[in-house]
């Protein structure tokens, strides 16, 4: 993977663990706000992820993940114009709700407009206590664009954005991971421990079940029922038909694999 100056700006940190890659936010005089370099930077990063890598964690350094859109980089633009940066946000983040590999994303203080954008395009969030999520546009005279009226909406519900919107309520971490913002919360400085150890986990699938969760069943879940059953049938029969899953059923049947089991009670109130 190239990671020279030129391909990643200094916003940009990346690091590779074993077959887990480190995409981490550097702005911390900004509380990591993102400019237009930053969010092109991510948009290669996962247009070009080394074939080593199973997982994909979102970090970011300092006390914030990310506090949105850095204001200083607004400028006057006439509606078109204004379309086409929204349009270079959604692409953007495009690659990293459609990266070939799971992204988990490590939530710390602000994770604000822009930032919960970014936040909600990875496919699992670990949020720190000191996490908080708002969508403070309205009270800017501005509206959302780097696809949070998709997927928010989706994860919270209109009614729930309309409200954060409307009156700029701030969501705590226990709120947001309640709510569907975050799937995990942890103390603070263990985002990375849990993420790495989610990351761990995801990198011992079959990359064909992988694949099928992050490709096939957001389809799926759109579709309408009787297209999501024949999808689902499809996908199931690819899966099934591999050689890794014929041999891990063969281990399970045979006593050499991990059987479900509940969690441990002190795991419960946290998600």
């Amino acid at each position: 993977m190239d990671t020279s100056p030129w391909a990643f700006p200094d916003s940009l940190h990346v690091e590779d663990r074993d077959d887990v890659a480190i995409l981490t936010l550097s702005r911390t005089h900004k509380r990591n706000a993102l400019d237009d370099e930053t969010i092109l930077g991510i948009g290669r990063f996962f247009a070009d992820l080394p074939s080593s890598a199973k997982a994909v964690i979102l970090a970011a350094e300092g006390d914030h993940f990310c506090a949105g859109l850095d204001l200083g980089e607004l400028s006057e633009r006439d509606a078109v114009e204004g379309v086409h940066h929204s349009r270079m946000w959604h692409e953007a983040l495009g690659k990293v709700q459609s990266a070939p590999v799971p992204v988990i994303a490590v939530l710390k203080g602000a994770v604000v407009g822009g930032g919960l954008e970014l936040a909600t395009a990875a496919h699992l969030r670990v949020a720190e206590d000191s996490a908080f999520f708002a969508l403070p546009e309205g009270q800017r005279g501005l509206f959302v664009g780097g696809g949070a009226s998709v997927r928010v909406s989706r994860l919270i519900g209109v009614q729930r954005m309309t409200d954060m919107m409307l009156t700029g309520r701030v969501l705590s971490a226990t709120e947001g991971t309640t709510l569907g913002l975050a799937d995990y919360q942890v103390a603070a400085e263990e985002g990375l421990d849990k993420a790495l150890e989610l990351a761990g986990r995801i990198a011992g699938n079959s990359p064909v079940t992988n694949f099928a969760v992050l490709q096939a069943l957001p389809r799926i879940a759109e579709a309408d029922p009787e297209t999501g059953y024949v999808l689902e049938s499809l996908m199931a029969a690819v899966a099934q038909s591999s050689t890794e899953a014929k041999q891990r059923m063969a281990d399970f049947l045979s006593g050499r694999a991990a059987k479900v089991a509940a969690a441990p009670s002190d795991q419960e109130p946290r998600r």
